[in-house]
């Protein structure tokens, strides 16, 4: 992220007021762009060399060039360690690489067993985009990765095959419910067991917390600045399980507000899409067009659901553990990096 370069002039945090739920709607609409996954290694030099001679003085004003470098910087490193996250596993490629994975699993006619080969790719997908965009002030070890992976692909297993047993019993609904409802078992299971896997994908975070900073006043920025200092060079008050049980269930929350659009709509509008004669006449198009909407709906929901909680948390430092009482910087108020 573009708060990691060197430099001792901070960054605006966004051209955008995140202090409001559209405001960080239109940010995360941005870092989420897929036309950032187009720019190469020498275009993320490119834009951090603009970024720093902005934050070394050269460059005196934010300008269009320079926000769209912070776009390609903000939505390709990691905000803890600054270096880039994997590509497929970024947040901008959150829609394509979790299409590959929908496709396999609305393949028409699945066995348990191929629904519970897709659930593994899925659910090893999803370990690997929590981990990757996780709060990185908490190390977390290689068995307590496979430890959660198995947890939750144990789950969604679980989920998948259980509902798909369950719905073809439905013997007292219509046979166009029991449509509706087969359509949407495979999202239900995503849905349930995404949520679940960023809690146990992050659970270490809970149990021994994530580290929190004051908030800066714009005098506390200043003194910094005269000190030759940067924000990133700022000392954590410490680490705190309240906190990063708050990032955690905030993260949760936010994939459950993603995945249910488009646990529900695409399935839907399909359902109707199938009486019109044009879908009779060629049904061959049934799974294209599924994939198409869910496609469109992914795209819309994500910054949606994404900007439902600021990235950079701000809470009063009294709501913490005894020991951040009364340490609070800028209002009482301390930051943290819920991870998205």
């Amino acid at each position: 992220m573009s708060s990691s370069l060197p430099g001792v002039r901070a960054l605006p945090d966004s051209q955008y007021d995140l202090s409001t739920y559209w405001g960080r709607v239109r940010h995360t609409a941005s870092i989420t762009d897929p036309s950032t996954l187009l720019i190469g290694r020498a275009g993320l030099e490119q834009a951090k060399r603009a970024l720093i001679s902005y934050k070394t003085g050269e460059i005196n004003e934010m300008t269009p060039q320079l926000w769209k470098a912070k776009k390609i910087v903000d939505s390709t490193l990691h905000p803890d360690t600054g270096e880039p996250v994997f590509l497929p596993f970024r947040m901008s490629c959150f829609v394509l690489s979790n299409l590959i994975v929908t496709a396999g699993m609305l393949t028409p006619g699945l066995s348990n067993r191929g629904t519970i080969a897709w659930q593994v790719a899925n659910q090893s997908l999803n370990v690997a985009i929590n981990y990757s965009n996780s709060n990185k002030s908490t190390p977390l070890s290689w068995s307590k990765i496979a430890q959660s992976y198995f947890l939750a692909v144990g789950a969604s297993c679980s989920v998948a095959v259980g509902l798909n047993s369950i719905v073809p019993r439905l013997k007292s609904v219509s046979p166009s419910t029991r449509l509706i409802l087969g359509r949407l078992v495979p999202f239900a299971a995503v849905a349930s067991a995404g949520a679940l896997n960023v809690f146990l994908m992050r659970g270490e975070e809970m149990r021994t917390g994530i580290d929190v900073f004051p908030v800066l006043s714009d005098k506390d920025k200043a003194a910094l600045a005269a000190q030759g200092k940067a924000e990133s060079e700022v000392e954590s008050l410490g680490r705190s399980k309240k906190a990063a049980t708050l990032a955690v269930a905030e993260t949760a929350v936010s994939r459950v507000l993603n995945s249910s659009p488009i646990m529900v709509i695409p399935a839907l509008v399909l359902v109707r899409l199938q009486s019109t004669n044009w879908l009779k006449k060629n049904p061959r198009y049934t799974t294209p067009v599924n994939l198409g909407l869910i496609l469109v709906t992914s795209y819309a929901v994500l910054p949606l659901a994404l900007a439902a909680f600021p990235q950079r948390q701000k809470v009063r430092a009294d709501s913490l553990e005894e020991e951040f009482k009364g340490r609070g910087g800028d209002g009482g108020l301390v930051v943290f990096n819920r991870g998205i």
